[in-house]
């Protein structure tokens, strides 16, 4: 059965980080969280929520993106570049929970009585 995939940001987080040489760079992202939908043909649905810390330290003053900037595509991109090409395993992991959510929507576990302790 095929899972369509959807993510969304939850929250950003930012702080002021200034670069070796000085430069202050105002409202940089330093945490995201966010959630990685996915739904079988039959609406079957399962979630999965994560955080991503991100860190400046790396930029410079040309390549950072100002915060009123950013749109939640960019963002997403900056999440996969690292959970999901960075770390297969992650992704992957992320995937089996949310099939795993899916699967009990499908065939639900229950809470049963003990048959030495009827209730």
């Amino acid at each position: 059965m095929a899972i369509t995939y959807t993510w969304e940001i939850i929250s950003l987080k930012t702080k002021n980080e200034t670069l070796g040489d000085g430069v202050v760079l105002a409202n940089a992202v330093c945490q995201t969280h966010w959630k990685k939908i996915g739904i079988d043909e039959d609406d079957n649905e399962g979630t999965f929520y994560g955080a991503t810390p991100f860190s400046a330290e790396n930029l410079t003053a040309e390549n950072f993106a100002a915060f009123d900037t950013l749109t939640e595509s960019v963002v997403l991109g900056w999440i996969h570049a690292l959970v999901v090409s960075g770390d297969a395993a992650y992704d992957t992991h992320i995937n089996g929970e949310i099939q795993k959510q899916i699967t009990e929507a499908i065939t639900p576990i229950t809470d049963s009585a003990m048959p030495w302790a009827p209730e």
